[in-house]
């Protein structure tokens, strides 16, 4: 009997998937337009709406270092129509930041492929002078506390990323979060901090206008679209690595058909020569995509190694 209602239920779980999607997706974003997860979501938005047939609607709902967002898709219908494009920050980092999150990154998601993987860099205003890491590390010591570096949020990577080279440098700076990359973005380039460690998507159009200076990449080797750029390890600071990826997810219990479905699409989308060329040309990796299952195990791995190094930095949010 078990069996029986068992192969009934796939049956079904089948037949749904195959009319999917009948109307349009939304895909949450959990930070204002502008930073580097809504940047990478609307790079693949156009190929998978062609992809799928369906419009995928980009929903941004920005609040608590995209954790609001993550909640509520958490709690949302598992029915394919509701996805998030997902952020090592919310994914993984969080439960070690948070104390009361409003979702298990394990048990509330059903992870569907990882869509880029980017490195940070290490920018400074023009007015600020210094031209290498070595020499903003030099005047950091020489003024402990004196400058800000914003984030997109407490517990967002560009924050994680500034403690860590605090840490790695031996350097002491203030930290300004805001409710996304966007917005610090905007202050950076007005001159109301000097320096930030924000991602390549949200860095690298204003590197090029050269409205801000890059000093380092947070890669283990160069960026081929910034050759020029040292890695932190080859400008002073050696061991300073940091990457941020991004990827889909679904809530927990939609229909593995459908999660089948999304994952195949979104590869076919990253696959793209003008996706791929868009993703390369801000510093992405598209080429990382995983089964939904090697995702999963990603996820995992990274929320027990970001919480060793977020205890011994130090860093809780209440």
């Amino acid at each position: 009997m078990k069996f029986f209602t068992y192969l009934l239920a796939l049956s079904s779980a089948l037949a749904w998937a195959q009319d999917y999607p009948s109307k349009p997706v939304r895909m949450v974003v959990g930070f204002p337009p502008g930073g580097g997860t809504d940047v990478v979501a609307r790079i693949l938005q156009p190929r998978l709406t062609e992809l799928l047939g369906q419009t995928i609607v980009i929903d941004n709902r920005p609040g608590a270092t995209g954790t609001v967002a993550a909640g509520q898709v958490a709690k949302s219908t598992p029915d394919g129509y509701t996805i998030m494009m997902g952020h090592v920050s919310v994914n993984a980092i969080a439960p070690s930041l948070f104390a009361n999150l409003p979702y298990d990154v394990n048990r509330d998601f059903a992870p569907i492929a990882l869509a880029a993987s980017v490195p940070h860099l290490v920018v400074v205003h023009p007015s600020l002078p210094v031209t290498t890491l070595k020499e903003l590390v030099a005047y950091l010591k020489a003024q402990p506390g004196k400058l800000t570096y914003p984030s997109a949020g407490n517990g967002s990577m560009p924050h994680l990323a500034g403690e860590v080279f605090q840490a790695m440098a031996g350097v002491k700076m203030v930290h300004v979060p805001y409710k996304g990359s966007g917005q610090s973005m905007q202050d950076l380039l007005g001159g109301q901090h000097l320096v930030a460690f924000d991602t390549m998507p949200a860095s690298a159009p204003h590197v090029r206008s050269g409205k801000l200076r890059a000093v380092a990449v947070s890669t283990a080797q160069r960026v081929p679209s910034f050759p020029e750029v040292p890695t932190a390890e080859e400008a002073g600071v050696p061991g300073y690595v940091v990457t941020t990826w991004y990827g889909l997810f679904a809530p927990a219990g939609t229909p593995t058909p459908i999660v089948g479905r999304l994952h195949a699409e979104m590869v076919k989308a990253m696959q793209t020569p003008d996706v791929r060329a868009r993703l390369e040309g801000i510093g992405a990796d598209g080429s990382v995509s995983r089964s939904p299952e090697e995702f999963a195990v990603l996820v995992r791995a990274d929320t027990a190694r970001y919480a060793k190094i977020v205890k011994e930095i130090g860093i809780r949010i209440d």
